[in-house]
């Protein structure tokens, strides 16, 4: 593409009038994310290129043995995460002390020799060494790990090191991380048969301990200590357990077989790093095509033109744009970060407080984790775990989906009428006939979902979008050259590294349920509870899987809560379909839900208001979300499960019960609604919610009433004024 045509097209644009979004595409780099120069950066950019290229070639065009492909995605996720993530989010701006800097070097040289021992270990004849050689190396090599590993993590909490440097204790981590890779690999026919059992041998636990201490510690980097701290009790539970009382008592298992059960297929190499491993990956990758080819920026600015004029506009393209890019983000918070940073301003111009802006973004964001294709990764880990099929999985999403949003809609609506808030001017908008013109570039998203519901496999699907990605960006001034693709990989793995962390650490989880056998002890509990009420069950793993989804991204917390709560659901004979997605929406919506409300959090900073009475206010705009899963279950045509006809009146009574759920929250219908009308309009959208012939009908009679009263009501106070 010639200067001069990108030029032109620039030139378009700034007439379009369009509003600078430029925020929702750039790399908004974590506190304690280093940006390394120079031949540092050169290197983490070509092992950054390296690993999502790694993960690309395996995927579509040579498949690698599935261990080995799960160890190297966590090994190497674990050496590029501890050098671009440092242990403090305060980095320091002056060189460390001479005694610290030789400290952190001579660790990094123990860790050196760590990941040198482990390859003189695996690679014995290779390396022509005796086995005297061999057997002293290995008595001592257990000792030297842990020395290795103490004296790294200690001079990363004391040197905080410059953002623009490596740490070398982080680089020692990062050859540790490696070191137990390989071996692991080297003995996996081994270590296949006696990971768990009485076979497992000294050195085998020290590797397997040192891999799980390094996971949480980069988990604690990425996404803070609730995960951490959750984890850490599991972990707790597998050896005290013997001396718990009830359902929580087990056996108690030594440390060799717990540790080394852990790096198996039922813990850290199970289901969550499968779906980290492929599909996360790889729609991590389609994120950052779209983010660097700036696709973010026209999905905005197409909101604006579309739903800016009306009443509170800003939120409505908020609830929009939220939803449309947190359908690929992977987690809520990180969604509120990139398209909060524009929403959140503009709302406050058209009248809505700094609490209620906040508030909006941050369950628009969080609705966006369940909204398909995507589902934030979600419905990829739902079809590994349940054996069902994605492309039911992604329908079924749809009308849920659409219930949430049209609730969020509805209050912000509700609330610019209660307010008298405008919408924007013409004049403050983009133009929409050039933006129209450029709607192929929406062709990605539609590439994506177009060759899912024809049979391709996700895999499949996922590279044809990512591919489409960058097709269109030639069609734009962002176009997609060699260097701009290769930043893009980039861009993915720093993306990427977050999650490997958090999908390792919530396979640490359910490692523990599967050793321990909690899970299915919980399921007789909740038998139990069922046998009085379904109602109450429901109740309980409603609160449970809030609790366990607090702090966590979605991905790990659907994980942790598939594994404790799901199957006890299932067992009180609730469709295996229905169990998962009602677990997985209360795992999800924890994002919103005080007080550990993450979402919330960090629309608050941006709107520079309290957070946990933004969190509060959140946990009101998306009210419904608490409501809907119920529908799973009482009347599962939401889930497209049954006739169409009864599927069209499930859709239309629930969107009349949110719409009068949400004008008695927000206390508003045609007028004010004062208390006791307001308790009926509550009433009467829970009635049409409920599903039933009889109910709907009773909520609808309900509603007439309320209206017919405020429409009186209006009326008699306009007489007076007038």
């Amino acid at each position: 593409m010639t200067g001069k045509t990108t030029q032109g097209r620039r030139g378009i644009e700034q007439e379009a009038g369009m509003i600078d979004a430029s925020s929702v595409d750039e790399v908004n780099y974590a506190s304690n994310e280093r940006q390394l120069k120079g031949l540092p950066g050169f290197l983490l950019f070509f092992l950054c290129v390296a690993y999502i290229g790694f993960h690309l070639y395996a995927l579509n065009i040579e498949p690698v043995e599935t261990w080995t492909y799960r160890i190297i995605h966590v090994s190497v996720g674990l050496l590029i995460g501890f050098l671009l993530i440092g242990s403090s989010s305060h980095f320091s701006t002056d060189l460390p002390s001479k005694g610290l800097r030789l400290a952190s070097f001579v660790s990094a040289l123990i860790a050196a020799g760590v990941l040198a021992g482990a390859l003189a270990i695996s690679y014995q004849d290779a390396l022509g060494i005796s086995d005297k050689t061999l057997a002293c190396l290995t008595e001592q090599l257990g000792v030297v790990i842990w020395i290795a590993l103490a004296a790294n993590m200690a001079c990363s909490y004391l040197c905080r090191g410059r953002r623009y440097a490596l740490n070398g204790s982080d680089v020692g981590l990062g050859l540790i991380a490696v070191a137990v890779a390989v071996y692991i690999l080297a003995s996996l026919t081994r270590w296949r048969m006696m990971a768990g059992t009485s076979m497992v041998g000294e050195l085998d636990l020290v590797f397997s301990a040192v891999g799980v201490v390094l996971i949480l510690e980069l988990t604690r980097r990425v996404a803070g200590l609730a995960l951490v701290a959750i984890t850490a009790v599991f972990i707790g539970y597998a050896f005290i357990g013997p001396w718990l009382p009830g359902i929580l008592e087990h056996q108690g298992y030594t440390s060799a077989r717990f540790f080394s059960y852990l790096y198996t297929d039922n813990g850290i190499l199970g289901p969550t790093i499968a779906v980290s491993s492929t599909y996360i990956v790889l729609f991590i990758a389609f994120a950052a095509f779209l983010q660097r080819s700036k696709v973010g920026e026209y999905f905005v600015n197409f909101a604006f033109a579309m739903a800016g004029r009306s009443r509170g506009g800003p939120a409505k393209v908020a609830v929009f744009a939220s939803g449309l890019m947190g359908m690929i983000n992977g987690t809520s918070a990180g969604n509120v970060v990139s398209t909060g940073s524009l929403t959140i301003p503009l709302m406050r111009r058209v009248g809505y407080n700094a609490r209620s802006a906040g508030s909006i973004e941050a369950a628009a964001s969080t609705g966006g984790q369940i909204a398909p294709p995507i589902m934030g990764a979600g419905a990829f880990i739902m079809a590994e775990v349940t054996g069902i099929a994605y492309s039911d999985i992604a329908i079924a999403a749809i009308i849920p989906a659409i219930m949430y949003f049209l609730s969020i809609y509805f209050m912000v609506d509700l609330e610019a009428q209660k307010n008298g808030m405008r919408g924007m001017r013409a004049d403050e908008l983009p133009c929409l006939q050039p933006l129209l013109a450029r709607i192929y570039l929406f062709l990605p998203i539609i590439v994506l979902i177009s060759t899912l519901f024809m049979g391709y496999s996700v895999i499949r699907a996922g590279t044809l979008s990512l591919v489409a990605a960058a097709v269109v960006s030639w069609l734009t001034p962002h176009w997609m050259g060699p260097k701009a693709i290769l930043e893009a990989l980039v861009l993915a793995a720093r993306m990427v590294i977050p999650l490997v962390a958090v999908c390792a650490c919530a396979g640490l989880v359910v490692g523990v349920i599967a050793l321990t056998g909690v899970g299915a002890r919980f399921a007789s509990m909740l038998l139990v509870v069922a046998d009085n009420s379904h109602f109450l069950a429901l109740i309980f793993a409603m609160f449970l899987s809030i609790l366990l989804g607090m702090g966590m991204p979605t991905t790990a917390a659907y994980a942790v809560a598939a594994s404790v709560i799901a199957p006890g659901l299932q067992k009180i004979g609730i469709d295996p379909l229905v169990a998962h997605f009602f677990v997985f929406y209360y795992a999800v919506i924890s994002a919103i839900t005080p007080p550990v409300a993450l979402a919330s959090y960090a629309a608050a900073a941006i709107a520079n208001t309290d957070p946990l009475k933004t969190s509060i206010t959140s946990f009101k705009f998306g009210l419904a979300a608490f409501v809907v899963p119920f529908l799973f279950f009482y009347s599962p045509s939401i889930l497209m499960q049954g006739d169409w006809p009864e599927i069209v009146r499930v859709i239309v009574t629930a969107s009349i019960g949110i719409y009068l759920l949400s004008a008695a929250v927000q206390g508003w219908l045609r007028g004010s609604l004062t208390g006791p009308w307001r308790i009926g309009a509550m009433i009467a959208g829970l009635a049409m919610m409920a599903g039933g012939t009889a109910t709907d009908i009773a909520g609808v009679i309900l509603a007439l009433v309320i209206v017919g009263a405020q429409v009186v009501r209006k009326s008699e106070s306009l007489a007076v004024s007038s």
